[in-house]
């Protein structure tokens, strides 16, 4: 099976050009989210606009790519507008699925995940989050020598 896959800076897409993601799909979009997030890839967007139904492998490819982008800070998003594949997913009790409507919706969330991490960043290191227990031990071990 081939999937189009389309790589930009921030986050990759990924179109299932197919009615049933089987167990065939599921192996190729399993090796290709492995690949994607080998080489950095924390943000996805999977566009199952022409998709159908999904059998249990294909559950699992997407629980555990979500997983990963998730771990990792990114966002795992699925696009589509079919109201019964929608339902499907949310049975599938795939933890902080985002799933949206369109491509163009999804690479907005993406870009605003992007955002909300970079204002945590700041704030962390505005309130001196984050900064090691080892580095403030040193610091003030250097202001007694003085």
């Amino acid at each position: 099976m081939d999937l189009k896959i389309e790589k930009n800076q921030q986050y990759v897409l990924i179109d299932i050009p197919q009615a049933t993601i089987d167990t065939e799909a599921s192996q190729a979009l399993s090796k290709s989210v492995a690949s994607l997030w080998k080489e950095g890839y924390t943000n996805m967007v999977i566009d199952l606009n022409q998709v159908q139904s999904i059998e249990q492998d294909g559950f699992s490819v997407l629980r555990k790519a979500n997983e990963l982008c998730l771990r990792d800070g990114g966002l795992f998003v699925v696009v589509t507008k079919d109201e019964d594949l929608t339902e499907e997913l949310d049975q599938a009790k795939i933890r902080d699925l985002t799933i949206l409507p369109t491509v163009e919706e999804a690479v907005d969330a993406v870009f605003m995940n992007e955002l909300e991490g970079e204002f945590r960043e700041e704030e962390d290191d505005e309130y001196d989050y984050g900064g090691s227990a080892e580095e403030e031990g040193s610091s003030s071990s250097k202001d007694e020598e003085y």
